[in-house]
C-alpha cells in the first residue's frame, strides 16, 4: 500500500496543473496538465521511498517527463516493481518540476536559470564527511540565477580573448580550466563591463542549495546512490583523466549540468574550516579572515567523495589547474 504525498512546487515561465496520482496494478500512474507560452517545456520528475531521492531516469519511468509539448492530459507510469520487486510499505514522495526560461547572454550565450530560493539543512547530512562540514546547519538563500552550465572554454575567449585551458583539444564547449580565483575576478569585471549586469561567483551556500536541487537531502548533484554518479557527473572513475563538453551527463532536479564533476567550480567564500559553528542563517557570505578560497563539486581526477554536494575544497586565490573551473550566478 503506497502512501502519495506531492510537494507543490512554485511555477515560473510554465505552470504545472490538475496533478493527481493514482496506482494502476503494479505502476503509480502520474496525470497533470501544463500550460505556458512555450511549445517544449523540460518537465522533472523526482521521488522520495523511505527517505532516498530519486530522480525518473534511475527508475522504470516512462510518459511525459524530460522534454514535453504544452498542453493538457500529461501521463508518467511509474513501474514500481521493476524497481522494488518486494513492493513497498510506506511513503512514496513525489514532485514535478519545470525548468524555467533561461536568461541567455547576447555575448557569449551563457544560459543562466532561475532558482527559487529557500531553506535547506547545509554540510554532512549523511554523517561521512569532513569536520569542516559540521555541524549541519539551516541556511536560507535568497532567489538568483545559475548558470546551468560551466562557464566554457569559448565564453571565456570570447570576453577575455585567450584560453587557458590545458585541455584546449577538448573543444570551446568544454569548461574553461586552469583558471585561478584571481583570473576569474578579472574575467567578471570585464564580463559586467560589456553587459551591464552584475554576474558573480555563487557563495558555498547558493552554491550547495543548487546543487542539491533546491537544498533536497541528495549527495551528489541529482543523486544519492554512487552506483548512478556515472550518470550525472565526470569523475576519476569514468573521466578517461581528462576534461569533457558540458552538459553531456544527466542534470539535477534543477536543471544544472556538472554540479558534480568534470571541473570543481570556484565559489566567493573565505574558507573558514569552523565557519559553519557561526555561519548567520540568511545568505551567508564564508569566514571574514583568510586569504584562500572554496571550489566545491570535485573534478575528473576526483574520486567520488569529493564530488559530495557538501563537500568544501580548499585553495589559494592565485592557484591553477586543470580541474579547476567555474560558473556564474546573478541576483535576481
Amino acid at each position: 500500500m503506497l502512501v502519495l504525498t506531492a510537494y507543490t512546487p512554485t511555477s515560473f515561465a510554465a505552470e504545472l496543473k490538475n496533478e493527481n496520482a493514482r496506482q494502476e496494478g503494479n505502476c503509480l500512474v502520474l496525470t497533470y496538465d501544463l500550460d505556458g507560452r512555450e511549445k517544449d517545456v523540460q518537465v522533472h520528475l523526482t521521488f522520495t521511498v523511505e527517505g532516498r531521492i530519486y530522480q525518473a531516469s534511475e527508475l522504470h519511468v516512462e510518459g511525459d517527463v524530460g522534454k514535453v509539448k504544452t498542453g493538457a492530459e500529461k501521463r508518467i507510469s511509474w513501474n514500481i516493481l521493476k524497481d522494488f520487486p518486494r513492493g513497498l510499505h510506506g511513503s512514496v514522495e513525489w514532485e514535478l518540476t519545470t525548468t524555467q526560461d533561461a536568461l541567455k547572454d547576447p555575448i557569449t550565450g551563457m544560459q543562466m536559470l532561475f532558482i527559487k530560493g529557500g531553506c535547506f539543512q547545509m554540510g554532512d547530512t549523511f554523517g561521512d564527511g569532513e569536520s569542516d562540514e559540521k555541524p549541519v546547519h539551516e541556511v536560507c538563500v535568497s532567489d538568483f540565477y545559475m548558470g546551468q552550465y560551466e562557464v566554457t572554454q569559448g565564453q571565456w575567449k570570447a570576453v577575455m580573448g585567450n584560453n587557458p585551458a590545458r585541455f584546449p583539444n577538448c573543444g570551446g564547449n568544454c569548461p574553461v580550466e586552469n583558471v585561478s580565483w584571481t583570473d576569474v575576478q578579472e574575467f567578471i569585471r570585464r564580463f559586467n563591463a560589456r553587459n551591464g549586469k552584475s554576474y558573480r561567483l555563487p557563495t558555498e551556500a547558493e552554491w550547495e542549495y543548487a546543487a542539491r536541487s533546491g537544498g533536497k537531502g541528495e549527495k551528489w548533484a541529482g543523486t544519492s546512490s554512487e552506483l548512478s554518479l556515472g550518470n550525472y557527473a565526470w569523475y576519476n572513475k569514468n573521466s578517461g583523466r581528462k576534461t569533457h563538453p558540458v552538459g553531456q551527463k544527466q542534470p539535477n532536479g534543477l536543471g544544472l549540468y556538472d554540479m558534480s564533476g568534470n571541473v570543481w567550480e570556484w565559489c566567493a567564500d573565505r574558507y573558514g574550516e569552523k565557519y559553519y559553528s557561526q555561519s548567520p542563517k540568511n545568505n551567508p557570505e564564508g569566514a571574514s579572515f583568510g586569504s584562500d578560497r572554496v571550489p566545491r563539486g570535485g573534478s575528473w581526477y576526483y574520486h567520488a567523495p569529493s564530488a559530495r554536494t557538501s563537500y568544501r575544497g580548499r585553495r589559494s586565490p592565485t592557484q591553477k589547474g586543470s580541474n579547476l573551473g567555474f560558473r556564474l550566478v546573478l541576483t535576481q
